[in-house]
């Protein structure tokens, strides 16, 4: 996985748009304008992911290259380690869990009014 296979796989998805608030070196990826992947760009060695907290605490005992999330709430979110013991199809369904958990978060109002 790198960070072009990374933002062609986030902006395919329906709503998606980016950004880089936080400074020119992170990369940010919102659904409706929430928050639902961040990395760094000049240095892609990982990627902060929102989780549900049950399913993220379970992701840490289960591989040692998902932490919780840094700089974020550690509830919420993990941080993925690329190519570490996590693989390229993996690391795809937790943008995906991520994605999908943001999207369910936006009102209704908000999606119906695109």
């Amino acid at each position: 996985m790198d960070i072009e296979q990374l933002r062609d796989y986030c902006l395919s998805k329906p709503n998606v748009t980016e950004d880089t608030p936080f400074g020119p070196d992170t990369l940010v990826f919102k659904v409706y304008s929430k928050l639902f992947c961040l990395c760094n760009i000049e240095d892609f060695r990982s990627a902060n992911m929102k989780c549900e907290p049950e399913k993220a605490i379970e992701l840490r005992e289960a591989y040692q290259s998902i932490k919780p999330g840094f700089y974020m709430n550690k509830k919420h979110w993990n941080t993925v380690t690329i190519n570490d013991d996590v693989d390229d199809n993996l690391f795809l369904q937790l943008v995906d869990h991520s994605y999908d958990l943001v999207l369910k978060s936006v009102p209704t109002k908000i999606k119906n009014s695109n």
